[in-house]
């Protein structure tokens, strides 16, 4: 074997051993990132994989099984008109209102059917970064002033990014456009009102399956939707499964015993529903298992997304909560440092928020307390602008699979703007609010 390959098994080796042997076990601060670590996985295992991740896996692989390229192409391709991929990409978070690691599978899912990396971008940062509900939490709980530049930078930034990302790679872009030219016309489908029903569900299933809760004296169309979720996820779920026995055929007693068992552990267990839901995702595996025609591609395309998105994701979340704890809890950076740096309005104050925030996990909705505390311990308008903008759009998992879709220099790029465009607004809304 050559020499250089065994110096570097040798380093691999002896490094492994030295990070054990210098373990810092026992150390306080050690300790408790370990166990923030671990519950931080533990709670997004808990609150986001089956009512979240789930969901999107399946909406994702239905694009890859049952929208040919070509359509995709024609709205979100290089050559589709830009006022209405770009108009479509930057809404979608009102309606999708996902978190930024709940948005990867769909993000990859329309990038593999051909999506231009412009509009793809810009659904990336606007799935998370524009939820209604958030937005409005915002502004009732830290101020009007902040809740709109929060709605009008998202919106902008979402486009910026995504015309941005489109000019840095054009020639990419442009040699994509050469393909779909040379595509054959798609094969006659099924119905385009059948494809947006099915679609449209599947969305609407989890929009209200993922229903976060507004604040206890909120008595706002948020709050009443709220308290009846999970009976409007049960309608959509039924309509959902006549879907697939009359347009896909798949079988009426497998259905039916899903629905049943379904329906079961609901009963069962009504506080924990998201058991029934990880019930209908193993019955609908098993009711699109071994099948050769396009039910059963649906099911090996959400399996392919799975397997490439959630080891990435686990390892992300592992490691963010060892660095950055939980919102209100310590990691091995300690709080104090966070806080410190947040103060006033410098520069470095907001590109400080921007990479903090960009490294962080925020579940959606979350990101308003905890800038609430730190608004309260001194932290400048600018960088919360700051930190809204980066935070909800940006974490360190979510980093980590788009580098595994994207590339390294895409990765770099995205983030960059990311990054740039809230320290930047940030350092000038901070300026004229003082």
């Amino acid at each position: 074997m050559k020499p250089s390959r065994e110096f570097g098994l040798f380093a691999a080796m002896a490094g492994v051993f030295g990070l054990f042997y210098y373990l810092p076990l026992g150390e306080p601060r050690f300790d408790g990132a370990l166990t923030e670590a671990l519950a931080l996985t533990k709670w997004y295992a808990r609150e986001h994989v089956i009512l979240c991740l789930l969901p999107a896996f399946w909406i994702a692989g239905a694009i890859g099984a049952f929208v040919s390229q070509q359509s995709v192409m024609h709205y979100f391709g290089p050559t589709a008109p830009k006022t209405l991929s770009y108009g479509v990409a930057s809404v979608s978070g009102t309606i999708l209102a996902v978190c930024s690691c709940t948005v990867l599978p769909l993000f990859s899912g329309i990038h593999r059917m051909g999506a231009g990396l412009g509009p793809a971008s810009a659904f990336l940062y606007s799935g998370p970064a524009i939820n209604a509900l958030a937005i409005i939490l915002t502004a009732k709980v830290l101020g009007w002033q902040l809740g709109v530049a929060r709605a009008v930078g998202a919106i902008v930034f979402s486009i910026v990014i995504g015309i941005t990302m489109h000019l840095l790679f054009r020639h990419e872009e442009r040699a994509k456009a050469a393909q779909f030219a040379e595509l054959p016309p798609p094969p006659a489908g099924r119905p385009l009102w059948q494809t947006a029903s099915f679609f449209g569900v599947m969305v609407a299933i989890l929009v209200f399956a993922n229903w976060g809760c507004p604040p206890a004296d909120e008595t706002s169309l948020f709050a009443t939707i709220h308290a009846i979720k999970w009976p409007l996820t049960a309608v959509l779920a039924a309509g959902f499964g006549l879907m697939l026995w009359r347009w896909f055929a798949l079988s009426a007693w497998k259905l039916g015993l899903t629905a049943a068992a379904t329906v079961a552990t609901g009963l069962i267990l009504p506080n924990h529903p998201e058991a029934a839901v990880l019930v209908a995702v193993v019955g609908l595996a098993w009711c699109t298992a071994g099948r050769t025609d396009e039910a059963g591609d649906w099911l090996d395309q959400s399996w392919s997304n799975a397997k490439q998105i959630f080891p990435l994701l686990i390892g992300g979340v592992l490691v963010a909560g060892f660095l950055l704890g939980r919102p209100g809890h310590e990691g091995l950076v300690p709080s104090a440092w966070v806080a410190r740096s947040l103060g006033g309005n410098s520069f470095g104050a907001n590109a400080f928020a921007a990479v903090a925030g960009a490294f962080m996990y925020f579940a959606t909705l979350t990101e308003v307390p905890v800038l609430q505390g730190l608004l309260g311990s001194g932290m400048g308008q600018g960088p919360a602008l700051t930190l809204l903008l980066a935070g909800p759009a940006l974490s360190l998992p979510s980093m980590i699979v788009i580098n595994s879709i994207l590339g390294p220099k895409k990765t770099t790029a995205y983030v960059g703007l990311v990054v740039g465009l809230s320290t930047f607004v940030g350092w000038g809304y901070g300026a004229w609010m003082s």
